[in-house]
């Protein structure tokens, strides 16, 4: 325990430090990937990735006051207003925007119309909701491949319930929570297989709500298991179950998060597609890696017995120490991000081996999560 608590102080300590550097130098508002270990800024306004970096800087600011990161932070969102009054873009990706920026900074300092914000993406969430098929519809039009985006959803879904799940709570509001266990509901049926891997994406008849075809998307085929897809699912359950306590949201998270740490690396840390062939030119995704140990962490708090407790809590710790170690970029002052070794979307040849925003933010919020849970023991 004590060594668990030594490398996560000062992997928290060094994220900081990094952070602190890089947020002065950057020159774009919404960071996406890097080239060259440079962060580019996100080529759309309403883009699912707008909010990972506020969010970043609203962790570090909670445990270490630098009031620099919260006025960078209250700038990203004021300028996100643009993308949410113009509604027409809106896609289902509002969880990831409005809630690790508008709801952190209520929760934070109890702005008002930081909460307004995001009631108002939950009622656009919400208004995505299939009723014939019990779906979430992810895009406005579809750039991945040729299935017709109005019966289209996709599993990063589960990382935005919660935003259904917090508007329920603070309007009292149950239809909110509803239409979030519906969709999970579906996810569980049509997205997780028995043996716990994941599909990336299913496309329903937009009338009729029943399954038309299951599509490879980002990973390796149709049949694969794309590992940020798993981490979305593992994350995602476990705080499907956090928020209602259903049984069946436990069991899917534990299944996706068994099936998740089985197939890792020797390093604890998944190859892009574990379904997909290894070679030594195999990239990784520390992304993924990212997303589910922050995850794992939410479900060591959640799982029955001491022992699955301590099983998700180990490989947690494992995913990041590794990451930290091997895939941090502490001493590389050319690199803007956190971590390298992220994959945004193999087979269109798309931001291999990078810094990926995302995987920067589930990377610090795994950290403090960690932390959280070691200064408690």
């Amino acid at each position: 325990m004590k060594d668990n608590i030594l490398w996560a102080n000062k992997a928290w300590t060094d994220t900081f430090e990094k952070v602190k550097s890089t947020s002065e130098e950057m020159s774009v508002n919404f960071p996406a990937m890097t080239t060259n270990g440079i962060y580019s800024d996100t080529d759309r306004p309403w883009g699912w990735v707008v909010g990972f970096w506020p969010g970043l800087l609203w962790l570090l600011y909670e445990k270490e006051s630098y009031s620099t990161f919260k006025d960078m932070a209250i700038d990203r969102e004021l300028i996100m207003d643009g993308p949410l009054d113009e509604f027409v873009n809106i896609h289902h990706d509002v969880g990831f925007m409005w809630q690790l920026t508008s709801i952190k900074h209520y929760d934070l300092l109890g702005n008002e119309e930081s909460k307004t914000r995001a009631l108002r993406a939950a009622s656009h969430l919400a208004s995505r909701f299939n009723i014939n098929g019990r779906f979430l519809t992810a895009w406005n039009k579809n750039d991945v491949n040729s299935a017709d985006p109005k019966g289209l959803s996709i599993i990063d879904s589960m990382m935005n319930l919660p935003i259904l799940y917090w508007a329920a709570e603070q309007l009292d509001a149950p239809r909110f929570k509803l239409i979030a266990m519906a969709h999970a509901d579906t996810v569980l049926k049509e997205f997780i297989r028995e043996d716990g891997s994941v599909r990336h994406m299913v496309e329903f008849d937009c009338f009729s709500g029943k399954v038309k075809q299951y599509h490879g998307g980002q990973g390796y085929n149709q049949d694969s298991a794309w590992s940020r897809g798993a981490s979305w699912a593992v994350h995602g359950f476990a705080l499907s179950y956090q928020h209602t306590k259903e049984d069946r949201y436990l069991e899917a998270a534990m299944r996706t998060a068994d099936f998740f740490i089985e197939h890792l690396a020797e390093d604890s840390v998944p190859y892009w597609d574990f379904r997909a062939p290894i070679t030594p030119e195999t990239p990784r995704d520390t992304s993924a890696g990212a997303c589910a140990a922050s995850g794992l962490l939410v479900l060591a708090e959640l799982a029955p017995t001491p022992e699955l407790r301590e099983r998700y809590f180990l490989a947690a710790n494992n995913i990041l120490h590794n990451l930290y170690k091997n895939y941090g970029t502490y001493n590389d002052n050319t690199n803007q991000g956190i971590l390298v070794g992220g994959t945004f979307n193999y087979p269109k040849g798309l931001g291999i081996n990078c810094s990926l925003i995302y995987g920067d933010y589930y990377f610090v919020e795994g950290l403090y999560r960690l932390k959280n849970k070691l200064e408690s023991m």
